[in-house]
Order: C-alpha cells, then structure tokens, then sequence
C-alpha cells in the first residue's frame, strides 16, 4: 500500500513538471512573437496610425483658418493701395504739368518785361509800333505721343483743320467732309467722340482721332447735346497746342467752299469769324446809352461788338492761347447752365479790373463775307444781286435749326450752281 501511494506520488509530481515546462515554453514563446509582430500574427503590412484629437491640433487647424484671411485682407489692402498710388501720380503728374506751364508762363513774361524795358527811342509820328504777336510755345511731344504721330502726318505747317463729332452728327458731318475733299484741303482732322463716328470716318478715307478712354469726357462725348460736346473741344485743343500745332477748331455744320488758310492772318492768339451780321456788328461801334433823368449827362457812350463764334475760330501755340482754353474749360467744369461761346467771349474780352485779371490775348475779327454765318446769307446775302456772286471760303449754318437741308443748299448753290437753292428758306427759324 506504501509502495503504490508512494509510485502514485511521483508520477503526479512529474506530469506537474511537464505542466510547468509547457507554461515556460509558452510564455517564452509569446514574448518573442509580441517582439517580432507587435501589430499581430494577421494583421497588414500597413500600419495603421491614429493621431488622438487633442487641443494642438485644434489649434493648429484654427490658426490655419485665420491665415487664410489675413492674407486675403492683405491681398485687398494692396490692391486698394495701388489704386490710391495710381491716382496719386496721376496728381503728380498734372501738378508737375501746371508747375511748368506756369515756369514756361513766367519766362515768357519775364522775356517780354526785358524786350518792353529795354531803353528805346520812340521814333517819328506814326512809326511807332506795339508788340502784337506772342511767340509760340515750346512743343512738347510727350503730352501724347499718339496724337503727336497723327498731326505729323495729317498736319500742313503745323497747322489743321479740327472739329469733334459723335453719332448725333453723322449726316452733317458726311457734308462737312465731303466739302473739304471737293476743296482739296488735305489737313484737317476729325477727332471722334464714339466707335461709330471712328468706323464711319475710317470707311470715308477721313483722318480720324479718338483719345485715350476718360470717364468724364467720354461720357459727354457719346449722350451730350451740342452745347455740351462744344464745352469739350476747349479741354480737347489743349493738347493740340502744348504739341506744338495751330488749329482751325470747326463745327461741323459749316460748309467749306475755298481753303481757309490762304486767307488767315497769323498775328493773333485767336482769330475768329463773328456772330454779327454787317460791319458794325461783326468790327465794333459805338453805341450811345439814353438816360433822360441825368439831364446834361443823359448820353453815356458805350463801345459794343457782336460775339466771336466758339464754333470757327483759328487759335495759335501760345501761353495766352492755353490759358483761354482753360479758362473756360475751368468754368464750364464749375458753372452750371454756361453757354461755352458767351465764357469763351467774356474771357477773351473782359478787361482787368479789381478782383479779376484779364486774359492778355492779341484777337482777330475774321471777314464776315468770307467766313459767313448763315444770318448774313440768308437775310442779305441771298437777297443781293452783288453780293450773291461773292464766293465765301466757309458758310457756317449756326443761325439756324434745320442745319443739314440748309448746308445741301449751300452746296447747291455755290458748288453746283443751281440759283434758287436758297429761296425756299424762310430768313429766320419760324
């Protein structure tokens, strides 16, 4: 019983052994595997990483936000600045352009105060003579370099032939170059206030112009009347005469029948054609006032002459030229409800007086029989055996409405000679 109890024992003592080595090798072999496949026996070549969402990153990600947006708020800050810096120099640029226009004025001035100081004897009765014809300016080309091109070719002399024209026009303005080409005037210019007009011109074989885009021009340009395309040529011209050149401004309700340049004269800032109808009129009178309650002084004298037509008139290069134009550009800007011929005659001849200085320009009254308004044709001319054979060099339809039948019969008459062409008309505008 000993001996069976004591085999019993030591066979459970040796399976317990072996139980013991198993859970050895067991654990031995689990740690190397947990060493060489940390991931598992099964699990993808690819690991697979999982960030924790934590207060960082969220961080991160807003910060990223807020980036964006000052960027964005700086792309708009520098866009606004550029514009601003734009317009800027184009300040600095104008203020420079005035700075020497005002230098250019002073040497002049400063020329003339040397030449009128300058010690001289006055010679014998009748002989003595005042200055009366300004010196040009000094042409400056980089006004517009594209418009200096065109007048190099266009231009006779430095001198030409301009009139501004939009679609509202279009019907006179095919008369108005038609006459020109019959004449064979080879300068002039049309400077175009719309595509339209550019086209129409460009089809005809006319030299056209059409500036550079400017909101406030343009806008007048293509939707304004006559009177308000008229205040435009005073801001247009100037460039014409800064580039050195002189310039017959035309409307374009004027019929040419001789070459107006063989009959100018070239001793004035201005030389213009006239409102007025017959020699008082057009060159000056002297026109008495009646005031019966002054008693002895009841005749005051007073010395009056018809207007000059804003819309012919022949202007040189000059300070005094310049300074006309803006002038009245200046006005027609500030003033509203302004007529461009009465400021462009009431600069021209106000005198100096307290408070206002003049303008010093040297004027010319063209011939009123040869650069004729359509007062003097219809109400004298035409009714006028003599003067009917009188060959005008331009007849400007600027008394009347019904401007284009009257500038066809102009042309009838005078170029292709059908006599009554001017009777059906009635002398005024009823």
């Amino acid at each position: 019983m000993a001996g069976g109890r004591r085999e019993k024992n030591s066979q459970s003592s040796i399976r317990g052994s072996r139980i013991a080595i198993a859970i050895g090798i067991g654990v031995v072999a689990g740690c190397i595997f947990a060493f060489f496949f940390p991931n598992g026996f099964f699990s993808s070549n690819q690991p697979t990483h999982v960030r924790p969402l934590s207060k960082s990153s969220l961080e991160v990600d807003l910060s990223s936000c807020e980036s964006t947006e000052k960027i964005n708020m700086l792309k708009t800050d520098i866009m606004r600045l550029s514009e601003k810096n734009g317009e800027l120099k184009k300040q600095v640029r104008e203020l420079n352009e005035k700075l020497r226009l005002a230098e250019q004025g002073k040497d002049h001035a400063r020329e003339q105060f040397m030449v009128l100081n300058e010690p001289h004897k006055a010679g014998p009765f009748g002989t003595v003579k005042g200055l009366r014809t300004n010196p040009i300016i000094l042409p400056d080309k980089s006004v517009n370099p594209r418009l200096a091109k065109i007048l190099a070719e266009v231009a006779v002399g430095k001198e030409l032939i301009v009139a501004l024209a939009n679609s509202n026009v279009k019907a006179m303005l095919e008369v108005w170059f038609t006459s020109i080409k019959k004449v064979g005037i080879p300068n002039y210019l049309v400077v175009a206030l719309d595509d339209v007009i550019v086209d129409f011109c460009k089809s005809n074989d006319v030299p056209v112009y059409k500036r550079d885009p400017d909101k406030v021009v343009d806008s007048v340009g293509k939707m304004g009347g006559n009177h308000a395309v008229s205040g435009l040529k005073f801001r247009i011209l100037r460039e014409f005469l800064q580039l050195g050149y002189s310039v017959l401004l035309s409307d374009v309700d004027i019929v040419y029948l001789q070459n107006p340049f063989d009959h100018l004269y070239r001793d004035s800032d201005v030389e213009s054609m006239s409102d007025g109808h017959n020699n008082m009129t057009a060159y000056g009178y002297n026109d008495v006032f009646d005031e019966p309650a002054m008693g002895w002084a009841r005749y005051a004298h007073t010395m009056r002459i018809w207007v000059y037509n804003s819309g012919f008139f022949y202007i040189r290069p000059t300070i005094p030229s310049i300074e006309l134009l803006d002038r009245v550009a200046d006005r027609m800007a500030r003033q509203t409800n302004v007529w461009d011929q009465a400021v462009f005659n009431e600069e021209l001849f106000f005198p100096s007086h307290p408070d206002y200085v003049g303008l010093h320009a040297a004027k010319r009254t063209m011939d009123f029989y040869l650069f004729m308004n359509s007062k003097v044709l219809f109400k004298t001319v035409r009714k006028d055996a003599n003067l009917k054979k009188l060959k005008p060099v331009i007849v400007h339809v600027n008394y009347h409405p019904d401007k284009l039948s009257r500038m066809l019969a102009v042309v009838e008459f005078y170029v292709n000679g059908k006599q009554d062409a001017l009777d059906s008309f009635p002398d005024g505008s009823q």
